[in-house]
């Protein structure tokens, strides 16, 4: 087993207009065309952005929740988020809820955490990717990136890469109907040792499918081969290290 997160994949009507959104508010560098962001701490993957025409039908199917080490860190937060051309987004939340709900200029929805939220203690500020998505589908990305589950309680699950960074979690039932293509997508890279046939294998045993986005036939070991997970959310798994 040796497949590691490789990048946080995002489609954008304007990609470099929202890698640049993205790198000021996580103070990321972008690199290359600027159209893919490193991170400035242990988080440990990448985020790319990439082009498309489609419009978004609904919510993500992941979101970003960021941390907060005080209140006034907190509202620094959500200040720099709108002046980047982020809003105020409201998915009835009330008005006892201490974390804030926005949205990035394509709608993309994030979360700015609380200080003292428990669940994400020790996580960088990119604290955490929170997924709709059922136990089943938490199980099958702990088997697959081989991440500990630290969180398994009603039906909600949440792993974490053994070094730490941020967690990925799901939220369990009910999981919104999949009306399309996910706006959002992990990309998979084998480590050292590992190949993609090899991985690509090990995940559809895991229960993993085919997934048709338009892409073509993948030539082996060299383009990414596109698989659904167990809740028909689409990932890439890349042809080399």
């Amino acid at each position: 087993m040796s497949l590691r997160l490789d990048a946080l994949v995002i489609d954008a009507h304007d990609p470099p207009g929202l890698a640049g959104f993205w790198s000021g508010v996580l103070g990321w560098t972008p690199t290359g065309d600027g159209l893919t962001l490193e991170p400035a701490d242990d988080t440990g993957f990448l985020i790319r952005f990439r082009p498309t025409r489609a419009p978004k039908t609904g919510p993500n199917q992941v979101h970003t929740d960021l941390t907060s080490t005080s209140l006034e860190a907190q509202e620094q937060t959500v200040a720099r988020v709108l002046e980047l051309g982020g809003r105020h987004l409201d998915v009835g939340q009330g008005p006892e809820e201490a974390h804030v709900v926005l949205a990035d200029p394509e709608g993309n929805e994030l979360c700015v955490i609380e200080p003292g939220n428990g669940f994400l203690a020790g996580c960088p500020f990119l604290g955490a990717l929170s997924s709709d998505g059922t136990q089943a589908v938490g199980y099958f990305w702990s088997a697959a990136l081989g991440w500990p589950l630290v969180w398994d309680q009603d039906e909600e699950t949440a792993i974490q890469a053994p070094h730490g960074g941020p967690k990925i979690s799901w939220g369990g039932p009910p999981v919104n109907v999949k009306t399309g293509k996910n706006r959002w997508h992990l990309d998979l890279a084998p480590d050292d040792g590992s190949d993609q046939a090899t991985e690509v294998a090990r995940l559809v045993a895991l229960g993993a499918s085919p997934a048709d986005i338009g892409q073509g036939s993948a030539r082996p070991g060299l383009d990414p081969v596109v698989l659904a997970d167990p809740d028909g959310n689409e990932l890439c798994v890349l042809a080399g290290p």
